[in-house]
């Protein structure tokens, strides 16, 4: 049996319009079911706090060593303490969002981390530990808003942490 229409054959422009669009519909359509791939953040809990700006993240399928992006904390003293406490209250054992920045040389990962409680709400925790004084912000860094130099400044006029009388920087 033979077809009554009329067969057509795709000019070769439309042809490789037609094979880009698909390749690029499917592309999208690929990513969507692979959505840890897709972006760069991923949803977790912190199990160990290793120091103030290292924190080991599991997301569920494994774990990473993370180092936090935008805190310089000090290596040793009363305030290296305070601040590896701090973060352990804020993150140990609870729900918290990774937005991956880049790799260390020896593969850690260099992230943000927020917090992810419904007590607390949804806090940046570089800035919350450089709000507190316990760290500063490195010299020529800053998120894309300021919040760290503005933190740093609220920490330093509320004579906070490193800024508090006495306080050996």
């Amino acid at each position: 049996m033979t077809s009554n229409f009329p067969r057509q054959t795709l000019s070769r422009p439309a042809y490789k319009k037609l094979a880009t669009t698909s390749f690029l519909i499917l592309l999208v359509f690929v990513a969507g079911l692979f959505p840890a791939f897709a972006g760069s953040s991923f949803y977790g809990k912190v199990t160990e706090v290793k120091s103030a700006n290292a924190v080991i993240f599991n997301y569920g399928a494994g774990q990473y060593p993370i180092t936090l992006v935008g805190v310089d904390v000090p290596r040793e003293g009363p305030i290296t303490k305070q601040a590896k406490a701090f973060i352990t209250e804020l993150v140990l054992g609870k729900n918290v969002r990774m937005r991956f920045q880049g790799r260390l040389e020896n593969g850690n990962i260099r992230a943000r981390l927020f917090t992810d409680d419904p007590k607390i709400g949804i806090k940046d925790v570089s800035v919350e530990l450089v709000r507190a004084g316990l760290a500063r912000q490195p010299k020529g860094f800053d998120f894309k808003y300021g919040h760290l130099a503005k933190a740093e400044k609220e920490a330093r006029d509320a004579g906070r942490g490193l800024w508090a009388t006495g306080q050996s920087q």
